[in-house]
């Protein structure tokens, strides 16, 4: 069977709520070979980008692809945000990448959907109210 040479999948999603059902699914589907997730909060909605251990078959990229389909958008990073992705990836604190690009990013390594609710409840409670996008 021949293999997908597809192993990051880089997505925006709305809302919080559609942010925790992408890791759920994840945590679901031992058959994909999560390295790491990273998730970051924009102003306007969720950036989520998934590297994988190794590669899948087509079939189980195409499923992939169509439940993040479903969930948001693909998306094509800007300078800013591929140097900050880069700097993950190499082993860079987040702390410090968070300071150095200006972003927010709330989680990075195994996906955790308790560190999308605890930023949220944060966020909402600074803020007094909450908007669209943590819903």
């Amino acid at each position: 069977m021949k293999l997908s040479t597809d192993r990051e999948y880089l997505y925006f999603l709305p809302n919080a709520s559609l942010t925790k059902r992408l890791i759920q699914h994840l945590h679901a589907k031992p058959e994909i070979p999560v390295f790491c997730v990273t998730i970051i909060h924009e102003i306007d909605g969720w950036l989520v980008r998934i590297k994988l251990n190794s590669q899948i078959t087509p079939l189980e990229s195409g499923n992939l692809r169509a439940f993040l389909n479903e969930l948001g958008i693909s998306y094509e990073p800007q300078k800013r945000l591929q140097m900050a992705l880069l700097s993950l990836e190499s082993g860079q604190c987040p702390v410090k990448t968070m300071r150095r690009y200006q972003i927010s990013i709330v989680s990075h390594g195994s996906p955790n959907k308790e560190e999308i609710e605890a930023f949220r409840e944060q966020f909402v409670k600074k803020l007094g109210y909450c908007p669209q996008t943590l819903v």
